[in-house]
């Protein structure tokens, strides 16, 4: 069976770039910068990269319709905002793993023929959070937990609103 990577990424230098390194390996792909234009392009597709942030949507709206049209395809959410939150929330929808951003084709590849319960084994032998991390985290789990309302996170973390907006404006610190 051929292998057709569709990837779904409104980064379009990052996703032309993904192409040119898959198809010197014998991989064919696909480009979407959206939900609508992924649709079409499902035929035939056996992996999936999907974006978390796609502007204004996020691309975990796009899992469950892409598990219904293709029950077997190996699902990998990337992001450049990774939290324990997302990823729970990614693999409840039906994506098959997680990677952080920056992350270069062999750990794509790698990722899509790695169920997430792999992971998260080689992870727990990992580095312990640190206390910012830690933090970030917890952020990102009480968000989630408010559906993405900033005034109510806030509320439940006990933080003014914009604190809260200007630690969620800052990339996620290291382990």
């Amino acid at each position: 069976m051929n292998r057709k990577i569709l990837i779904l990424d409104d980064d379009a230098v990052f996703a032309s770039a993904l192409m040119r390194s898959l198809l010197r390996r014998g991989i064919e792909s696909v480009h979407a910068s959206s939900v609508e234009q992924a649709l079409p392009l499902l035929g035939g597709v056996t992996d999936a990269v999907v974006d978390l942030n796609l502007g204004a949507v996020s691309g975990l709206h796009f899992i469950p319709e892409l598990r219904k049209q293709r029950p077997s395809a190996n699902i990998l959410v990337l992001t450049g905002y990774a939290s324990i939150a997302s990823t729970v929330q990614a693999i409840k929808l039906g994506a098959d793993n997680y990677l952080a951003k920056p992350a270069d084709t062999s750990a794509i590849l790698k990722a899509l023929d790695q169920d997430a319960a792999e992971s998260a084994m080689q992870d727990e032998h990992s580095e312990v959070m640190s206390v910012p991390r830690m933090e970030w985290e917890h952020i990102q789990r009480v968000l989630a937990e408010n559906e993405g309302n900033v005034s109510a996170t806030a509320r439940a973390l006990n933080m003014h609103r914009r604190t809260l907006q200007r630690k969620l404006f800052k990339k996620p610190v290291g382990k």
